[in-house]
C-alpha cells in the first residue's frame, strides 16, 4: 500500500504550499495529495510544484466539478500533468449539494447522471485528445493539444453504488474520505472491481483518505476528531458511510493511537484492499509541532512496508 500525506490548500502562501510539497518527497512519501475547498488553486499549486520535485505523485483528493466545465478540467489537467512529468493524478468529486447549491447557486439535480456524463466528455479528451458527446447536462465536440502531456490517471469519489458503478466502468478507482475499513471491504472493493471487471477494465486503485494522530492520549485525540471534523458527520454522503461501518461520528473513522496501534490500523486498510492511503495528520495537546511531527515520523518509517 502506497502512503501518502494530505497537505492542507490554505497556508502562509503559495510558496508556503509548494515547500510543503517538496518537503514531502524529501521524506520519502509516495504522494502528497490536496483537497479543493476554499483555499487555493490546488491545480495551478501542483503545476508550481513539478519544477522543483522530481519523483513524487501529487494527486487531488478532490477538484469539484460543478465549477469547471469538463474540458476546462481536461485542459489544466493536461497541463499539470505535463508540468510534473506524468506524475500528476486527478482526482474529481461532486462535492455537496449544501456546497453546490447554496454556495454555487448550482443544481445539484441528479449528480450521477452529472458524474457520468462528465466523464464521458473528460476521459476521451485526457486520453485521445478530442471528443464527440451529446447528453443531457453536456454537448461537447472538439479537440485539445497539450505539448508534452502524458496520460492523466482518474479517480473519483465514490462511495453510493451508482457512483461506484461509474467510477468502475469510467475510470481508474476511486478516492475516498471518512471511509472505514469494512466499508472498504465490503462495500468498495465490491462493487467497484466488479464494475471494472464488466468494463474491461484493469483492477482498479482505491486511494483512501482519513484523519491521522499518533499519540499516547486516545481519548483526547477522539476528542479532538469530533470537534475538528464533525461536519462530515453530517453530510449525506459520509453520513451512509459512517453507518455502514457502524461509525457513530468521524472520530470512530480517524486513525488514532500510538505508534503500534495506528499501524495495525493502517494493515487493516491494505488487508482490507485500500492500494493507497494518505493521512490527514492533526495535533492532538499542547504541542502542535510535536504532535505532526510524531504523526508523520511514523507514517515516513511506514513507506514501503505496509
Amino acid at each position: 500500500m502506497r502512503i501518502g500525506i494530505m497537505l492542507p490548500d490554505r497556508a502562509a502562501s503559495i510558496g508556503a504550499i509548494v515547500d510543503s510539497i517538496v518537503d514531502v518527497e524529501t521524506d520519502g512519501f509516495d504522494a502528497a495529495w490536496f483537497g479543493q475547498v476554499f483555499g487555493s488553486d490546488v491545480m495551478t499549486v501542483i503545476a508550481m510544484a513539478g519544477a522543483r520535485t522530481s519523483r513524487i505523485e501529487i494527486g487531488t483528493s478532490v477538484v469539484p466539478t460543478y465549477t469547471r466545465h469538463p474540458w476546462v478540467m481536461a485542459q489544466q489537467a493536461l497541463t499539470v500533468g505535463a508540468a510534473t512529468q506524468g506524475r500528476f493524478t486527478l482526482g474529481i468529486g461532486l462535492s455537496h449539494a449544501p456546497v453546490v447549491e447554496g454556495m454555487w447557486g448550482l443544481s445539484y439535480e441528479k449528480p450521477a447522471r452529472h458524474m457520468r456524463e462528465y466523464l464521458s466528455v473528460l476521459q476521451p479528451l485526457l486520453t485521445e485528445g478530442r471528443v464527440a458527446f451529446s447528453g443531457d447536462v453536456f454537448k461537447t465536440a472538439g479537440s485539445l493539444a497539450v505539448p508534452g502531456a502524458p496520460k492523466v490517471p482518474v479517480l473519483v469519489a465514490a462511495l453510493a453504488p451508482r457512483m461506484l458503478k461509474i467510477a468502475g466502468e469510467l475510470t481508474d478507482g476511486t478516492v475516498t474520505w471518512m471511509t472505514g475499513p469494512k466499508t472498504i471491504a465490503t462495500h468498495i472493493v465490491p462493487k467497484l472491481t466488479a464494475a471494472a471487471t464488466d468494463a474491461g477494465r484493469a483492477a482498479p486503485r482505491i486511494a483512501a483518505g482519513l484523519p491521522i494522530a499518533v499519540t499516547d492520549d486516545l481519548a483526547a485525540a477522539k476528542e479532538r476528531a469530533a470537534q475538528a471534523f464533525v461536519v462530515y458527520g453530517q453530510l449525506p454522503n459520509y453520513r451512509r458511510v459512517l453507518d455502514k461501518e457502524g461509525a457513530a461520528g468521524p472520530a470512530d473513522v480517524a486513525i488514532l493511537g500510538d505508534e503500534a496501534a495506528v499501524e495495525r490500523q493502517l494493515r487493516e486498510f491494505a488487508s482490507a484492499g485500500a492500494t493507497d492511503l494518505f493521512g490527514a495528520a492533526f495535533p492532538v495537546g499542547d504541542d502542535a509541532k510535536a504532535s505532526l511531527a510524531r504523526t508523520r515520523a511514523l507514517l515516513k518509517s511506514l513507506v514501503g512496508k505496509i
